[in-house]
């Protein structure tokens, strides 16, 4: 079984930069393909950006796209999301997913039924 564990969130003015984590344990996340999503206040959970294990290719929301960088370290089992220009429109729990099949397109990457494996979640605030 995979656990993933968020953490980095906090609450920042706009304009700020934060740094998510997601640390895995139970399973080598090398080949697991990995995402965020956020779910904001009365809203639906969406999509942030995901990054390939076969070729490390990356993957962003619009709202995300240019400020804004996931990578990963499969030595460490994490992954890693550079948030930055933040807005108050970011405000939202971040969540980390993560799934071992192969996805080789975006459509693929942006659909949460396409991970199996969630964690709970990390707040991020932005205030105006």
């Amino acid at each position: 079984q995979v656990q993933l564990v968020e953490s980095g969130g906090g609450l920042v003015q706009a304009g700020a930069s934060l740094k998510l984590s997601c640390t895995a344990s139970g399973r080598t996340m090398s080949n697991y393909a990995m995402g965020w999503f956020r779910q904001a206040p009365g809203k639906e959970r969406e999509f942030v950006a995901a990054i390939s294990w076969a070729d490390d290719n990356t993957y962003y929301a619009d709202s995300m796209k240019g400020r804004s960088a996931v990578s990963r370290d499969n030595a460490r089992n994490a992954m890693y999301l550079q948030m930055n220009s933040l807005k108050p429109e970011d405000t939202a729990v971040y969540y980390c997913a993560a799934d071992p099949r192969y996805y080789s397109g975006r459509y693929q990457f942006i659909r949460e039924e396409s991970y199996a494996f969630w964690g709970q979640g990390t707040q991020v605030t932005v205030s105006s």
